[in-house]
């Protein structure tokens, strides 16, 4: 499975990314086509919040935005950041699990991130490729502007080609104890009503 994860995985964030824009709604509910505890499930999961906010990221910066929207929709980023960070540890404890009987060499290494972390790269730069091919596409858009985003179309599939590779070596490494897995939770502090100081001093 290690040598074909990142082609399912790109397949699997392709198919997220394109029933969303079906509707192209923040608020659309969402239905997960893929068996729930199987690491499909988790990777569309996975996309899906970052396809959603992605469009937060595009409404909130619109200038004419009402300021009491605004807020809200700060909320709603930073409730989908968490969920982001929380899908991500997921993703880490199905590859601690599927590889918790590995032997792991005497002079195994660690990787500067874990497995999800890299995913979660992936993800992100599937909705870069996606919209970067949009623009690629606009008929209203000007010659230079398709030619500027075609060039950067190339380098991203060229990312993805290599992150995807590097992704794939990663697990084989894991799998045959060349490298371990030592994840570290995400610790954020600022949801933290103890470890924020302005969330601290209103409980006051």
């Amino acid at each position: 499975m290690s040598v074909m994860f990142s082609a399912k995985a790109n397949a699997i964030f392709e198919k997220s990314i394109s029933t969303y824009h079906v509707i192209d709604d923040v608020d659309q509910p969402f239905e997960n086509p893929y068996d729930k505890g199987s690491i499909a499930f988790l990777l569309y999961r996975k996309n899906w919040i970052d396809t959603v906010q992605w469009h937060y990221e595009d409404i909130i910066r619109d200038p004419n935005i009402d300021p009491v929207a605004a807020l809200k929709l700060k909320r709603q980023i930073d409730a989908s950041n968490q969920d982001r960070t929380d899908l991500v540890e997921y993703v880490d404890s199905y590859f601690l699990e599927k590889y918790k009987e590995v032997e792991i060499a005497k002079d195994a290494g660690i990787n500067t991130e874990s497995p999800a972390w890299a995913i979660d790269r992936l993800s992100i730069l599937a909705l870069k490729i996606y919209h970067m091919q949009e623009e690629v596409d606009r008929e209203d858009a000007t010659q230079e502007h398709i030619t500027s985003c075609s060039k950067k179309l190339t380098i991203l599939l060229e990312q993805r080609k290599d992150l995807s590779s590097a992704i794939d070596a990663l697990i084989d490494d894991i799998a045959n104890g060349k490298k371990y897995m030592k994840v570290y939770k995400q610790m954020k502090m600022y949801n933290d009503e103890e470890l924020n100081p302005v969330l601290r001093g209103q409980k006051g």
